[in-house]
């Protein structure tokens, strides 16, 4: 059954998001968990400023599958399988965010290597319930494979292999993707990580010499 609380905070998630340029076009997708094996997540090739519940999909979790949905035209987010890997890897996830920024993308080409960015170490990091004095952080990052199916594969591996050491994960040249274990934390945590990664957008790199 349609849940309204999830459609109506995804869309007004959307509309915030796009409206700060993190969602531009039809960029990004936004996914809710409803059950174990099930989630809601926003079509594909819709502007994020103006999503209605009507343009949400359920979901199976497993393998896709499209459970409900109130318009037959509309497909699940062509990125589906990145909300997949995460709720398959973390059972305490309840919402999945990808966005496209412009810093996110800025920050990892001026500061991150092949597989990690070292984030910050600025008070704002404590909302990902990091509590150390001077904590080094790492922001997993992945390559931008044309085949999402390759880049979910990715995330699937590494995160059975090590646990991030926050909620979140970078794809190179792409766009962030958060988790929490409900809509607020994940949206919360995406400010959080912007403001992170704005930061270190704004810093000059450091010399190689």
């Amino acid at each position: 059954m349609f849940d309204d609380s999830i459609a109506d905070a995804i869309c007004v998630i959307a509309k915030d998001f796009h409206q700060r340029g993190w969602m531009s076009g039809t960029a990004g997708n936004l996914s809710a968990r409803q059950t174990n094996d099930a989630m809601w997540i926003t079509a594909s090739g819709k502007s994020k400023g103006n999503l209605t519940a009507n343009d949400l999909l359920k979901l199976k979790i497993n393998n896709g599958e499209v459970i409900e949905h109130n318009l037959t035209m509309n497909s699940p987010s062509a990125e589906t399988e990145i909300h997949q890997a995460i709720y398959q890897s973390f059972s305490t996830a309840k919402a999945c965010f990808h966005i496209h920024s412009i810093d996110a993308c800025l920050a990892t080409r001026l500061h991150a290597d092949e597989t990690h960015l070292v984030l910050p170490d600025l008070e704002m990091i404590k909302g990902f319930e990091i509590w150390e004095q001077s904590p080094k952080v790492l922001l997993p990052v992945f390559r931008n494979h044309l085949d999402v199916s390759q880049i979910a594969a990715d995330i699937r591996r590494q995160f059975s292999q090590l646990q991030p050491d926050i909620t979140a994960l970078m794809i190179r040249d792409h766009g962030i993707t958060v988790w929490g274990n409900s809509i607020e934390q994940t949206y919360n945590r995406v400010e959080i990580l912007e403001f992170l990664l704005s930061f270190l957008a704004r810093t000059p790199q450091k010399s190689q010499s």
